[in-house]
């Protein structure tokens, strides 16, 4: 019996020639290929980052300015005596002097100028260019002296916010009856 080894194959690598010398560079330009898009797809993430803070800075602001409007809510709630004459009915967005109602007996006047003067003061310091207004309104009418003890306060904080066109101010308003 005899043995007949079977013929060996060898196996080719395919190359393409250029003058008879072999070139395989077609590797190198898929990864070429392979980074620019990998480039781009970074780039849309980077953008879609640089949006998603942006928008997170303007929730942050909302949720601020609705704080600051339910502070000087309790703050009119905490001073019957000065709903009663009318101290909160219009304050207006510029800051008063604090009268230091911590270190001094005030009285209940001194107390809603007090109010008025802290509160300003945080919108300032928490909000781009906060300012905040009180209304005490009945109604569709403005003015409270005569409501009684129904009164209705309007309460808006505004601010600047940033957006890619310009500033634009935005306020937070709202209403509620001690």
């Amino acid at each position: 019996m005899s043995m007949n080894p079977q013929p060996v194959t060898q196996r080719r690598e395919c190359h393409s020639t250029v003058h008879g010398i072999p070139q395989s560079g077609f590797t190198l330009l898929e990864v070429l290929v392979a980074m620019v898009v990998l480039s781009i797809g970074l780039l849309g993430l980077a953008g879609l980052q640089a949006v998603s803070l942006n928008n997170n800075q303007m929730a942050y602001y909302r949720a601020v300015a609705s704080q600051q409007a339910y502070d000087m809510a309790d703050r009119i709630r905490a001073n019957r005596a000065g709903i009663a004459a009318g101290n909160y009915d219009n304050l207006n967005n510029t800051t008063p002097v604090d009268p230091n109602c911590i270190a001094n007996n005030c009285s209940a006047a001194n107390m809603a100028v007090s109010d008025h003067s802290q509160w300003n003061a945080n919108n300032a310091r928490l909000l781009p260019a906060g300012v905040g207004t009180v209304t005490c309104v009945e109604g569709l009418t403005v003015g409270c002296a005569t409501n009684g003890p129904n009164w209705t306060f309007n309460i808006t904080v505004a601010w600047t916010e940033k957006n890619t066109a310009a500033n634009a101010t935005q306020t937070f308003t709202t209403r509620f009856a001690p």
